[in-house]
């Protein structure tokens, strides 16, 4: 993706404790690269989610996605000009609410960044519209949230992240009122485009949402110019979205700055299966 959006808005309408807005500068779901093997499992009484109040837990979450993006998956950033050095800024993180998982240390070692209806406006626009014509999204806005510029820290790739991040969005959603989440999906195209041809070519069969809800991607991934007949397993964070009812809304995206593929997504709350209900809608955070 170009740049994954989230800043910060009016904290009142979403129905949160008064905090600052962030200064200005710039994502629905998170980018963990399958390739690192997970460490022992962090028990998940050691993780605390809470959400950024300051410029200072803004940028440590900035630092975490460079740490990620940048290090190891080798993206180029579209800094704003005067980012400093270690840290993924775009235009978008002013506008967006930054949710911080952090480990018993206090390090911070996950991180969601969430756009609201209201940022969107602010901006005119969601992230995901660099990529995709939302146009058929529309009757959704009002009360949809996107998700991204998500990701783990490699020593913490166990699950308990993630979780603790998806239940933290949920009582956000609860609590301000929201009923649908949307964002992209990520694969890697260091195989050329290859497995996100042939991932996209099961989805499109199994996890195709209504086309009333169907996007077009701006810069489309060339499947049919792609070997879209491999035998390849999903990603493990797309089947976890798949489980918890999430829909495909089109094909790929290409994104040449992180030389992946992005898949748009969508979970609308009503479609949480009843097992998921009571851990995702149920928790709180700071």
């Amino acid at each position: 993706m170009r740049d994954l959006p989230q800043p910060t808005f009016a904290l009142a309408e979403l129905r949160m404790p008064p905090r600052r807005l962030m200064p200005t500068r710039q994502a629905v779901l998170p980018i963990v690269p399958d390739s690192i093997p997970a460490p022992a499992p962090v028990p998940q009484a050691a993780m605390t989610a809470a959400w950024a109040t300051t410029p200072q837990h803004v940028e440590q979450a900035q630092r975490l996605r460079h740490q990620v993006f940048v290090g190891e998956m080798g993206a180029r950033l579209n800094n704003i000009p005067g980012t400093p050095p270690g840290l993924d800024r775009d235009i978008f993180d002013a506008h967006c609410e930054h949710l911080l998982v952090r480990s018993s240390t206090g390090d911070v070692i996950g991180t969601y960044r969430v756009m609201t209806p209201t940022a969107a406006r602010r901006m005119g626009g969601w992230y995901s519209e660099t990529e995709f014509d939302f146009t058929r999204l529309r009757h959704h806005t009002a009360t949809m949230a996107e998700l991204g510029r998500s990701c783990v820290h490699a020593d913490h790739r166990n699950g308990g992240v993630i979780m603790t991040l998806w239940a933290a969005l949920g009582d956000f959603m609860r609590r301000n009122q929201l009923d649908t989440m949307v964002g992209c999906a990520s694969i890697s195209m260091r195989d050329g485009g290859h497995v996100a041809a042939s991932v996209w070519e099961q989805l499109r069969q199994t996890h195709l949402a209504p086309i009333e809800h169907h996007v077009q991607p701006r810069l489309p991934l060339p499947v049919d110019e792609l070997n879209k007949r491999l035998q390849v397993e999903t990603p493990a964070l797309i089947k976890g979205y798949l489980r918890c009812g999430a829909k495909v809304l089109g094909p790929p995206a290409w994104d040449p700055d992180f030389n992946t593929a992005d898949l748009p997504m969508m979970l609308r709350l009503c479609d949480l299966p009843s097992r998921y209900q009571r851990h995702f809608m149920g928790a709180a955070t700071a």
